[in-house]
């Protein structure tokens, strides 16, 4: 039920090109190798990410705790399995996109102050690469009632597999403090892929898709690199963007942001893109915002 209910999130696909913001610095990058650093989504900016969808499930499992029916052993071990999993467990790699490639709240937050870019990719093209790699597109939820409804239905699961195998009670394979932990484990993958889509309302006016990689258990073979955050080595794994047959990556439209000098950075980006091979189809556009230094 809960690989349906993952496999349902995200079967949605986008149907208008997404937009990744950047850097003028970053996109030479991005430019160059075809490729977009998908951080693991712990080390995100925001990172009480994983926390908001550990906290509707602990409030579906405190609302479960109030009916005489429910299994306080299993909600126990879910709820302190959860702490602790969703923090540290297996680890998901995410590139962000948004619906939306003009907004100001998105250069003020993703772009240094004047040297934004935002690059938009045509959804079909962008899904067709995310699958060759064998990640997947999903939509972000920021709707609290339907998160509800979502957590009350992974509890719903757990409470069904755990009635149905009962508790691993030999002592030699799990502590008796662990015994419902079989059923966490095997549940664990898809329950990531769904946490990864759960996003706190205020931040719903991003339209926010994610690329999201299989769950990753292995860190020392998977291609993982690592880049310098503000105060920590951050992980990040390689997305392959959308290719043209020549191998170049594949822009669809390119929206520069707020900037005291429109014209010339305008023109420099432009030539930048063409003389790389990276002209978007729909071309260059400035962002239109008054800049305003923030």
């Amino acid at each position: 039920m809960i690989k349906k209910l993952a496999q349902d999130l995200y079967a949605e696909k986008p149907d208008r090109p997404l937009y990744h913001y950047t850097s003028l610095d970053s996109i030479r990058g991005i430019i160059d190798t075809g490729s977009l650093r998908a951080t693991e989504i712990r080390y995100f900016s925001d990172a009480a990410e994983m926390k908001h969808a550990g906290n509707q499930l602990s409030g579906a499992i405190s609302f479960l705790e109030g009916f005489s029916k429910s299994n306080p052993r299993l909600l126990d071990q879910l709820r302190k399995w959860l702490s602790h999993r969703l923090i540290s467990g297996g680890m998901l790699y995410v590139g962000c996109f948004t619906a939306n490639g003009n907004l100001l709240s998105q250069w003020r937050s993703y772009c240094p102050q004047a040297k934004g870019v935002s690059l938009g990719f045509e959804a079909a093209k962008l899904c067709t690469s995310t699958t060759r790699q064998s990640w997947q597109v999903g939509k972000c939820i920021y709707d609290t009632r339907k998160q509800g409804e979502i957590a009350e239905t992974i509890l719903g699961e757990i409470e069904r597999l755990a009635e149905k195998r009962g508790e691993n009670t030999d002592p030699s394979k799990r502590h008796p403090s662990n015994s419902f932990h079989d059923i966490f484990e095997e549940i664990e993958d898809d329950l990531l892929l769904v946490a990864a889509l759960l996003k706190h309302p205020a931040f719903h006016e991003e339209e926010e898709w994610r690329v999201v990689s299989p769950v990753i258990t292995n860190y020392v073979t998977t291609p993982i690199e690592y880049r310098e955050g503000p105060s920590m080595l951050v992980p990040f794994m390689n997305f392959r963007l959308p290719e043209k047959p020549d191998g170049r990556v594949d822009i669809e439209h390119v929206i520069l942001g707020p900037t005291p000098n429109q014209d010339i950075s305008m023109a420099s980006l432009s030539n930048y893109l063409s003389k790389s091979g990276a002209s978007p189809r729909r071309g260059v556009a400035y962002c239109q915002i008054p800049y305003r230094p923030w």
